[in-house]
């Protein structure tokens, strides 16, 4: 499948700080109380990944204009939205069940927040730390989700199925108009139906279990996630970590309400910070009050000396790099001078599909580049490329069409 950028969602249930996540890698004010429904609408703004930029390797000063370069760090701008808080019960409508999921459906990915600490329980309210399982939260999303998409595949099943027996083709192309609108096509179809093994030409034989076993896999072909383990400063994080990556999924431990007073306190000038690392400057300790200083020490010694960073970016960035497997993409009008027509050095950076094309990347820019597409350029090598080239990570391509945009 190939797309630009793409869209995250992040879920889970309430009180995991789901919106404190999404308030840190947004710098969005959202509303960020601790009780259940907290966020009634899903809230969209941008976050941005962390990609060492192209400057540095041809020694040029760039001037970025739909991103932004710091240190020699691109800073690619996407989309994130944070769904409604997950209850059991989603898929027939209980609490924010409808909005949820129909939030979800718009998601390319998703980075499902747990408690690490296991502080709160199946509907959000506090507990003791430890006397929940996170495990439990995650496999109850992919749950929720699986009976919800269940249901829409049955509604119609045996019609779909029988006129794909009719016109002895696959499911897929007669599946893929009804499931458009949940962000699903032919590709995570087809790669449904062979992990599950079944067979696409006899739909009509699947049996309930059949049909169930492939909405599931359809969920993981089309919504692959990746568990952002937050409160990783508290309680029994560790082991609940651990537990996580051992039952099989993408596990990174966070601190969001870390993250969120680092990058105000840099939004403030009172630190140098930058959102990845692993460590922050204080270059004015005078400035600070003695509640300030403590806090940050606190965040230092239980989140940065102990995880290595807060988690936040690294999340964001493994969501769009690895889930996505994203590649970004410097498109130039000058391949000797990597120059747009207004004479400004990589001026743009755009992240694709690995595996998008020459010609492909041309229409994601503009309809008539890739109409009218002739050759591109390779910047770095100063050859030809043909229509069927596939790009690669951080290519800088002049795209030579009979159409220019302007």
């Amino acid at each position: 499948m190939i797309q630009l950028a793409g869209i995250v969602g992040l879920v889970g249930k309430a009180n995991v700080g789901k919106s404190t996540f999404f308030a840190a890698a947004t710098l969005k004010a959202v509303d960020i109380a601790g009780f259940p429904f907290t966020t009634i609408k899903a809230n969209k703004g941008v976050g941005y990944l962390h990609s060492p930029c192209v400057c540095n390797e041809f020694g040029v000063k760039d001037e970025p204009v739909n991103s932004a370069c710091v240190d020699g760090v691109r800073l690619i701008p996407v989309d994130l939205i944070d769904c409604p808080g997950l209850i059991r019960g989603a898929h027939q409508g209980k609490g924010l069940g409808n909005q949820f999921l129909d939030e979800v459906r718009r998601a390319d990915a998703l980075i499902v927040v747990v408690d690490a600490a296991g502080e709160t329980d199946d509907n959000g309210q506090s507990i003791l730390p430890g006397t929940h399982d996170p495990i439990e939260d995650v496999r109850m999303l992919e749950a929720e989700f699986d009976l919800w998409l269940t249901r829409i595949l049955r509604k119609d099943w045996e019609r779909v199925a029988r006129t794909a027996q009719a016109a002895r083709e696959e499911i897929g192309r007669h599946l893929e108009e009804k499931l458009t609108g949940l962000g699903m096509n032919r590709f995570h179809i087809a790669k449904a139906v062979e992990e599950r093994g079944l067979n696409a030409n006899d739909a009509l034989s699947w049996s309930h279990n059949e049909i169930t076993a492939f909405a599931s896999g359809l969920r993981k072909a089309s919504k692959p996630l990746i568990v952002a383990a937050n409160k990783a400063d508290k309680g029994p994080a560790e082991e609940n970590v651990q537990s996580l990556r051992d039952a099989g999924y993408h596990v990174i431990p966070t601190c969001a309400e870390a993250e969120l007073s680092l990058r105000r306190a840099t939004a403030a000038g009172l630190i140098n910070y930058t959102p990845g690392d692993g460590d922050f400057e204080i270059p004015n300790p005078e400035k600070l009050s003695g509640g300030q200083t403590k806090g940050l020490q606190l965040i230092r010694e239980r989140v940065l000396d102990n995880w290595g960073s807060t988690g936040v970016q690294e999340v964001i960035n493994s969501a769009f790099f690895t889930l996505l497997d994203m590649i970004p993409i410097y498109p130039v009008e000058d391949s000797d001078k990597l120059t747009d027509h207004q004479g400004r050095v990589l001026p743009d950076c755009f992240l694709v599909s690995r595996g998008t094309t020459t010609k492909q990347f041309a229409s994601l820019i503009h309809t008539d580049l890739g109409e009218s597409f002739i050759f591109a350029i390779n910047a770095r090598t100063k050859k030809r490329m043909g229509e069927g080239h596939a790009l690669n990570k951080d290519d800088i391509i002049q795209i030579v069409a009979a159409k220019s945009r302007r």
